[in-house]
């Protein structure tokens, strides 16, 4: 048996493992297809996998739903910090994490039981370019900016998602030649300098209520793209995450919380 919690940010839940209790597990993306399965399994948009580290506190992997396993995800390590607390793991206000794009540092800015507040300090965007898809659901060349967050994103700027039909939209552009290993993507429509409204189709993943990677991008495209100010609200289905592109050093930065749903073993 092994023991989990199950955490979410806005939504976007993940099941959340130490590595010690997966020794017995030999395939690894098998078992997050199964139990990431909202019918039979836990249900989740992804696990999240605590281990040890060299180089930071803690390390964590993310496996997506269809056993893919992510560079990172805003969200996803974001409940998994939440566990470490919650389970007397870790005490201090400040953590440093591993993962597969580098170690991020995440703040402890509130708790209201088993509900977590952070900051979370994510390193530099890359990679930012302006390009061009030719796709099947859109009917003229469809603009994006591409970009690395952690993650590749490509974000897309409307001002209507439904005339957009953005959920066909966003499964063709993942899958997308010019993405050989596949991207994010995030639909965004800028309400004021100060505030976005979004969409995500998430790579592995599918569409999510929320994402903290998606999130980031959003805003980093938009100041970018002088659509907005380098500090805005993000709204997602689920909520809303505080997005800051920091002037003085171009590190990005967000704050969001997650919440315990409840914990189990996975038999």
């Amino acid at each position: 048996m092994s023991f989990f919690c199950k955490f979410h940010g806005f939504g976007n839940d993940y099941i959340v493992f130490e590595a010690g209790a997966l020794e017995g597990v030999s395939d690894l993306s098998d078992f997050a297809r199964r139990v990431c399965q909202r019918n039979t399994g836990v249900g989740g948009d992804g696990i999240a996998v605590l281990g040890e580290s060299d180089s930071a506190d803690c390390s964590c992997r993310i496996i997506n739903p269809d056993g893919s396993e992510a560079a990172f995800s805003g969200n996803g390590t974001r409940c998994a910090v939440a566990y470490l607390y919650y389970k007397n793991l870790w005490r201090e206000n400040l953590l440093r994490l591993e993962t597969k794009s580098g170690v991020k540092i995440y703040e402890l800015l509130e708790r209201n039981d088993a509900a977590f507040w952070f900051r979370a300090e994510l390193g530099k965007p890359s990679s930012i370019t302006n390009y061009q898809l030719r796709i099947k659901n859109y009917r003229n060349d469809l603009k994006i900016i591409e970009l690395n967050v952690g993650n590749p994103v490509a974000v897309v700027f409307t001002e209507d998602f439904d005339k957009l039909d953005w959920r066909s939209v966003g499964k063709e552009v993942e899958t997308h030649e010019h993405f050989p290993d596949r991207t994010n993507v995030v639909f965004v429509k800028i309400i004021d300098r100060e505030t976005i409204e979004i969409r995500i189709h998430e790579r592995g993943a599918g569409e999510t209520s929320s994402s903290g990677t998606c999130s980031i991008a959003a805003a980093v495209a938009s100041s970018f793209t002088n659509r907005t100010n380098r500090k805005v609200s993000v709204h997602a289905v689920g909520g809303t995450t505080e997005a800051v592109w920091r002037a003085s050093d171009g590190e990005m930065l967000i704050t969001g919380r997650a919440d315990l749903a409840f914990c189990g073993e996975w038999i």
